[in-house]
Formats: C-alpha cells, sequence, structure tokens
C-alpha cells in the first residue's frame, strides 16, 4: 500500500482503504496492484474457459466457486484475451524435444459464417502441439506454413508424418524437410499404429472445436486456438504420458505451471494494447455508419434550374 492510503474500517470481514488522494475506497480482496480481481479468481475463469465452457458459462460458474458477485461476459473475455496473449509472449520461442513420428490432420470450422480449415501437428510421443493453422484453402503452400511453423517448433525433424493422404501433403512436406522425412498415409488394419496415433490427434481437435465455438473472425479464432494450445501443452498433464504434460515430456523448462501462474504476471500492456484496438475498431464502425447515412448529392447540373435559366 502506498503512503496515501489509509485503513478505513471492514466490510464483511475485509480491510477497507481509504485514499487520501481522491477520497476513494477499496476492499482489500488479494487483487494485484492496478486490477480488481485476485489472480486465483481470473485463473479460475480461463482455466474453465480452455476446459470447454462458453464465456456465458464461465461467467455463471464463477459466482459459487468463489462466492463472489459473478462476472460480466466482457469481463470474462478480456480476461481470456489478455493473459492468454501474455502467455503466448511469454512462451515464444520453446523447443520441443519430439520423437521420430509426427501426426497431421485438418478439419473443417465455421468461423464468422464461413468455411475454413484448421490445421494441427503433433508428436506422436510426447504428444505436444507443435503447430496450428487457419486457412480458407487447402493448398501446398498452407501445409508449407504449417510444418515450417512445427519445425521451428522442435528440436529435431521427424523421420515419419502421418497424415490422412490429401495431395498436397508430400509436395509441403518435401519442401520443408527434405529428404529426411517419408510422408505415410493413415488407414487400414495393417497400420493400426497409425490409426491410433490420428485417432488420438482427432479426439484432441474435438477438445479444441467445443472451445473455439462461436468465434466470429479468423483472428479471435487464431487467438483462442494458440491459447487452447498452450493449456494443452503446458498444463494438462495425460494419464497416457504418466500424468505430466506435453510440455514436461518433451522436455521445455516453462515459466508457468498453471493459469494462476500468468495471471500474477503484469498483464497491463496487453490490455492497454486491446483498448487501443477497440477503441480504433469502434471508430471505423462508427465513421463506416456515418458514411452510410450521409446522402448523396448530385454533382452534375440539374437539367430543370438549366431550362428554367434558358441554358438548355
Amino acid at each position: 500500500m502506498t503512503n496515501n492510503l489509509v485503513r478505513d474500517g471492514l466490510y464483511k470481514g475485509k480491510q477497507i482503504w481509504l485514499d487520501k488522494t481522491t477520497g476513494l475506497k477499496k476492499v482489500d480482496n488479494g487483487a494485484l496492484p492496478g486490477r480488481k480481481t485476485p489472480p486465483e479468481q481470473v485463473a479460475a475463469a480461463v482455466n474453465l474457459f480452455y476446459s470447454g465452457l462458453s464465456i456465458n458459462e464461465v461467467s455463471r460458474n464463477a459466482s459459487p466457486i468463489f462466492n463472489v458477485s459473478p462476472p460480466s461476459k466482457a469481463t470474462v473475455y478480456e480476461w481470456v484475451t489478455d493473459y492468454t496473449k501474455l502467455a503466448l509472449h511469454e512462451t515464444k520461442g520453446m523447443k520441443a524435444s519430439t520423437g521420430d513420428t509426427w501426426v497431421c490432420d485438418e478439419q473443417v470450422q465455421r468461423i464468422g459464417g464461413l468455411k475454413y480449415w484448421v490445421w494441427t501437428v503433433m508428436d506422436g510421443d510426447t504428444r505436444y502441439i507443435l503447430a496450428n493453422h487457419i486457412s480458407p484453402t487447402r493448398t501446398i503452400r498452407d501445409v508449407t506454413t504449417l510444418f515450417r511453423e512445427a519445425k521451428g517448433n522442435s528440436i529435431g525433424a521427424p523421420k515419419h508424418i502421418i497424415t490422412d493422404g490429401m495431395p498436397a501433403y508430400p509436395e509441403g512436406i518435401e519442401r520443408v524437410f527434405g529428404g529426411q522425412t517419408k510422408h505415410v498415409v493413415s488407414g487400414g488394419i495393417r497400420a493400426e499404429t497409425n490409426n491410433n496415433l490420428s485417432e488420438r490427434l482427432q479426439g484432441t481437435i474435438r477438445q479444441r472445436t467445443k472451445v473455439m465455438r462461436g468465434m466470429h473472425s479468423p483472428e479471435t479464432a487464431r487467438m483462442v486456438m494458440d491459447g487452447w494450445t498452450l493449456h494443452y501443452n503446458l498444463f494438462r498433464p495425460h494419464e497416457g504420458l504418466d500424468n505430466r504434460t506435453p510440455a514436461q515430456t518433451a522436455k521445455i523448462d516453462t515459466p508457468f505451471t498453471n493459469w494462476e501462474d500468468v495471471a500474477r504476471r503484469d498483464v497491463q500492456p496487453f490490455s492497454k494494447q486491446r483498448i487501443i484496438r477497440e477503441t480504433a475498431m469502434r471508430q471505423e464502425r462508427i465513421m463506416g455508419q456515418e458514411m452510410r447515412n450521409k446522402p448523396i448529392l448530385p454533382t452534375g447540373p440539374v437539367l430543370g434550374t438549366r431550362r428554367r435559366r434558358g441554358l438548355v
């Protein structure tokens, strides 16, 4: 507390502080400086969202968990957005120790009413998700972009990449890995191991699809997709990995062990960026509305006026 704050009684057992400069009072609820909500409550809300609850469901469920007034849907959205971007910034550049086999899949998802392809690459040994990609097309360029990201997030290259056999995969794999990586098409009883890996990835993607439902723009969908991937890689232990996370199995030294670790960091720079972006978007919408409502004035001569004046 600063020297301007003095004790001013209790409210429901919590200390009330009076700011002598502004005359404002606030309850000491454990929130960090500049924030209104304690980090454990923020972390619980973000964790619930990435566990599959909608923003609206998170808002409703936060109240009984902490015996507090439920946060608004806008507040929950701001928490998810700001702390996700903070976590992604702090974990940028991490590289995983992966196995010899990766598995890749692409699935259709509606975003803003339009059809997009959501691509994923996962390491078969550690279950670590190495890359995601969203695109309206399924081309060699999309495959190349996907595998370049995966290669950049791994210490080594795989010997095999299992896919569903889409024609663009062989060329894209060749462009990124050269001849050191073999393309394998999943399918059939004879390829039971390959099928199991593909089914495991598809099950993981179904979990993510639930979180990404209702996204209205590719930009928001990418942010949520990357946030869910971080949640999956860093914070979710797996029974098949001896109750370790994919990141632990991939020998990654992470700065966080859960969302509360993230919520205790200074998020204000990311909050300010969001506010600036939202303000600019709001101004663009207002200007667009004003332009649509602006009457269209004639640009040429009015013939009736010219006739009255004897000009024609």
